[in-house]
């Protein structure tokens, strides 16, 4: 287990660079061009970032990406 501590001006770069991450994964899995496995290794990756962006994040922020995620698994 590893730990770190960030001020609130580098926690709100995090969330942002995360979001950004997040959304864009999501536009690549709607993408009808990409194959499964290909779409497969986007899945594997957003679900790890989505829990780490489920560290910082409100409830109300995180469930617009949580109804993402359920429909991509």
């Amino acid at each position: 287990m590893l730990g770190i501590l960030f001020n609130d001006k580098e926690c709100k770069e995090l969330d942002y660079v995360l979001r950004k991450e997040l959304d864009e994964m999501l536009l690549d899995l709607s993408d009808s061009r990409l194959d499964g496995d290909i779409k497969q290794a986007i899945t594997r990756r957003y679900k790890i970032i989505f829990r780490m962006y489920a560290r910082i994040a409100s409830p109300k922020e995180l469930s617009r990406y949580a109804l993402s995620a359920r429909n991509y698994k």
